[in-house]
């Protein structure tokens, strides 16, 4: 992920301070027969106030394609005013050896697809990882928001619609909708038309085409979604401006009052 950062976006920068629990490997965690993934965190807290601050509105963020858990941690300040908890855990498969950057569950491309079988275990150890976040973490589990970018935005589909009760909203960016989220026929249920949706595009994305940002808007609004649907002049990013509008998405979907904007 290239992150433009010729022009902040407001309500972070220099008043922000966080204190980054796990922005290194860390052991990971059994549970279930299952262990967590390495994760990276943001906590808006400061150290005068020992980072203490309650249960705090938070954002899971799944990074693309042959990044790592730190690839979108660098959003966290410009972020609905750096007042969230910032949660991104590291896809578990190594793109090639001595290289650290990993992906969900394929070995090629920001769109590679792995089996089926692959997706739906990468789609589990994503919802197990979720699970350990709001037991390790100062999580409010009434206010979690999950974002994708690439490859990670794919997963987010699958996680967000499969599991709408726990995300207050679902940002979808420089991704795809993958086909086999909703099969032929299927009406999505209550709870996924209620879910706030955000896609945003880069016209210019060499990597994963406009064309395919569009055609999943178009396919969720035929099933009768309607997702916030918004393009760039930029390339496969995040942008200032983009950032931005995700900035007041989160405010409004986090219930965090429109000051981060």
């Amino acid at each position: 992920m290239h992150r433009d950062d010729s022009s902040a976006p407001g309500g972070g920068g220099g008043g922000w301070s966080a204190r980054l629990y796990c922005a290194r490997e860390r052991p990971r965690w059994r549970r279930g027969g299952l262990m967590t993934l390495i994760h990276a965190v943001a906590h808006p807290g400061t150290p005068d106030d020992g980072g203490g601050a309650g249960a705090l509105p938070t954002l899971i963020a799944l990074h693309g394609y042959g990044a790592n858990a730190q690839d979108l941690l660098g959003l966290s300040p410009y972020l609905a005013g750096g007042r969230l908890l910032m949660i991104c855990p590291q896809a578990p498969l190594p793109i090639q050896p001595g290289f650290y950057g990993f992906n969900w569950h394929a070995f090629s491309g920001p769109e590679g697809r792995g089996s089926p079988e692959v997706v739906e275990a990468a789609n589990a150890m994503v919802s197990e990882f979720v699970d350990f976040a709001l037991e390790a973490y100062p999580v409010d589990r009434d206010r979690v928001a999950l974002l994708g970018f690439s490859q990670g935005g794919g997963m987010a589909y699958r996680l967000g619609f499969s599991e709408p009760e726990r995300f207050v909203g679902l940002a979808a960016l420089s991704t795809s909708l993958p086909d086999d989220v909703f099969a032929d026929g299927e009406t999505p249920r209550e709870a996924v038309h209620a879910l706030p949706l955000l896609i945003q595009h880069g016209a210019s994305d060499a990597s994963v085409s406009v064309d395919k940002g569009r055609a999943s808007r178009d396919r969720l609004a035929g099933l009768g979604l309607l997702p916030d649907y918004r393009e760039y002049p930029m390339a496969h990013e995040v942008g200032a401006h983009s950032a931005r509008d995700l900035s007041q998405w989160l405010d409004r979907v986090l219930g965090l009052g429109g000051t981060g904007a």
